[in-house]
C-alpha cells in the first residue's frame, strides 16, 4: 500500500514547487519591484542577492513541508495507512 503513495507524493511535489515559486514571487514583490537578482548579476548588492536566496529557500522549504504533510494526512485518511516510517513510542 505504501507503494501507492509514491504517485501522490510525486504530484504533490510538483504542486508544491509551483505554489512555492508563486508565493516567493508574491513575497519578493513586496520587497522590491524588480525581479529577484541572480547571484552573478553585476548591479545587485550582496545583501539583496543573499536575502532573495534566503527568502526563496525558506518559502520553498515551508511550502514543501506543508504540502507533504497534507498529502500524507490525506493518504492516511483515504487508506488508513500512514505513508512514513513508524515512530518509536517513548516511555514516560
Amino acid at each position: 500500500m505504501k507503494l501507492l503513495y509514491k504517485p501522490f507524493a510525486l504530484i504533490a511535489g510538483l504542486i508544491a514547487a509551483r505554489l512555492g515559486n508563486s508565493i516567493f514571487k508574491s513575497l519578493w514583490s513586496r520587497v522590491d519591484e524588480r525581479e529577484p537578482p541572480q547571484p552573478t548579476a553585476p548591479d545587485a548588492s550582496f545583501s539583496k542577492v543573499v536575502g532573495a536566496a534566503a527568502l526563496k529557500a525558506a518559502t520553498m522549504a515551508s511550502v514543501a513541508a506543508a504540502v507533504n504533510r497534507a498529502t500524507a494526512e490525506a493518504f492516511h485518511h483515504l487508506t488508513g495507512i500512514w505513508p512514513g516510517k513508524p515512530t518509536e513510542k517513548r516511555e514516560s
